[in-house]
């Protein structure tokens, strides 16, 4: 007789697995979206000296948006679909403060690339593919 398999309340949920490249690219974001943060904010006089003259709003924006990446990042880390979710709304508010600051539309393109990017490693593994792990 073939009964079904009842997970007892107490009884562990299954273990999720991450593919070593999402784990990698995660890390990586964080860590590059903290130091742009830090950047935008810290060096924003350096930013000027280098020919970058925007206005202060679209510096603490973009640091602002690098902080979001770090929060989605970790969602990500966490198992939260909604931390795919929020880079893409970081990047399509990206290209908006860097077209109205003036970069032409292939410079300020590079946020939407992170995200195929993104899309591309939640993709990579058969049984440890980090989108269909997703809460």
């Amino acid at each position: 007789m073939n009964e079904p398999i009842v997970e007892s309340p107490n009884s562990p949920p299954a273990r999720k697995e991450r593919h070593g490249c999402l784990t990698t690219y995660l890390i990586f974001m964080i860590v590059v979206n903290s130091a742009v943060s830090l950047l935008y904010v810290l060096g924003s006089d350096r930013l000027r000296q280098n020919g970058m003259n925007p206005p202060d709003w679209a510096f603490w924006a973009l640091a602002a948006a690098g902080a979001v990446n770090v929060i989605c990042a970790i969602a990500l880390l966490r198992w939260k679909r909604w931390g795919f979710w929020g880079f893409v709304a970081s990047a399509i508010g990206t290209l908006a403060v860097n077209l109205a600051i003036g970069l032409g539309p292939l410079s300020a393109i590079g946020g939407a690339l992170g995200v195929l990017v993104l899309f591309g490693v939640l993709q990579i593994g058969k049984e440890r593919k980090g989108w269909s792990q997703l809460e």
